[in-house]
């Protein structure tokens, strides 16, 4: 068995603990949306949880896991672009742990703000998040403080509850576009898939100026990338994450890359059907949506709204009808 392979009950005591802390997030078929894509969309909206984004969930069930197998651990590190960062400052936190979180230069300010509010130690480090992955790797090895990786057992555990929401309500959905930064929500919608034995087609989605899932799928082998510029942050990794990317290359009927403007135009789309703000890599499942709209015609489809948490100088950029910088 994969190690993030699950069955069912693991999955259903992972949602039970996760909804200790927080509701289940609402799945909506907007009808302004499904008139402008040519089909009915469910959109998933993990902008609606608690740190506005899916990654809480995955910090609760790695937390708690953490606090029953490291009793005596005083703190967490880690690296982030901002979601994974609240979500596991949170978490540690509530567990009476310390969070040192490190961020690269330049990170949404308001992403910044939020992580120090929900308690996190922020350091910044680095030109972008895989240099502030290196950092935290060193930091936790000098100062004994648990790395909590981008991809875990555990993280995926929690992750999946979304999708076990999405599919007990919606069963029958022929497709589910999905955002992949370091592969968690993905392959949580995998195992949730597969753990309720439906047939619904996972798309996974990239930026097209961060590909290196594509780039080493067509590889067959790890691919790094020599930047990853885009301002859909979430997706912005340089090299896809192993373990991760064995899962989703084998459970996913496909990858599909957008670019900044058909993110900044999906942005655009679901404020003006939903008055629901998403960020970058929120935003970026609609898009594919979007570009594949001819062929999805006619057919039930989700898309993962992973998170709403943008910069308000770049949503209001988007609203402008621009595309913001990296």
């Amino acid at each position: 068995m994969a190690e993030t392979q699950f069955s069912l009950d693991e999955l259903e005591e992972a949602a039970r603990l996760v909804h200790d802390r927080m509701p289940p997030t609402p799945q909506y078929a907007w009808p302004l949306l499904a008139e402008a894509i040519g089909t009915e969309v469910w959109v998933k909206h993990e902008n609606h949880g608690p740190t506005g984004a899916f990654k809480l969930r995955g910090a609760l069930t790695f937390i708690d896991w953490l606090t029953r197998t490291h009793p005596d651990c005083p703190g967490i590190v880690t690296a982030t672009r901002g979601n994974h960062g609240q979500g596991q400052a949170l978490a540690a936190r509530a567990a009476g742990m310390t969070a040192r979180i490190y961020a690269p230069e330049g990170n949404s300010a308001e992403k910044n703000a939020a992580m120090r509010a929900f308690g996190a130690d922020l350091r910044i480090f680095g030109a972008d998040f895989d240099s502030a992955r290196e950092e935290a790797v060193r930091v936790a090895e000098a100062e004994g403080l648990y790395l909590v990786p981008p991809f875990h057992r555990e993280l995926v555990r929690g992750v999946a509850s979304y999708a076990l929401e999405l599919f007990t309500a919606q069963p029958d959905l022929h497709s589910v576009y999905v955002p992949i930064g370091c592969g968690s929500g993905i392959c949580g919608t995998i195992a949730a898939r597969d753990a309720l034995g439906l047939s619904t087609r996972i798309v996974g989605v990239v930026s097209e100026r961060a590909d290196c899932v594509l780039r080493s799928m067509a590889a067959g082998d790890l691919v790094e990338t020599p930047t990853a510029q885009t301002f859909a942050d979430g997706l912005a990794v340089r090299v896809p994450v192993a373990e991760a990317l064995a899962i989703y290359s084998a459970g996913a009927e496909r990858i599909v890359s957008v670019s900044d403007a058909e993110i900044a135009e999906a942005i655009r789309l679901y404020f003006s059907t939903t008055h629901n703000v998403a960020e970058g890599a929120g935003a970026a499942p609609l898009a594919a949506l979007m570009q594949e709209s001819e062929m999805m015609a006619g057919r039930r489809v989700g898309v993962i709204l992973c998170g709403g948490n943008i910069d308000s100088a770049r949503f209001a950029t988007v609203l402008g009808g621009g595309v913001p910088d990296p």
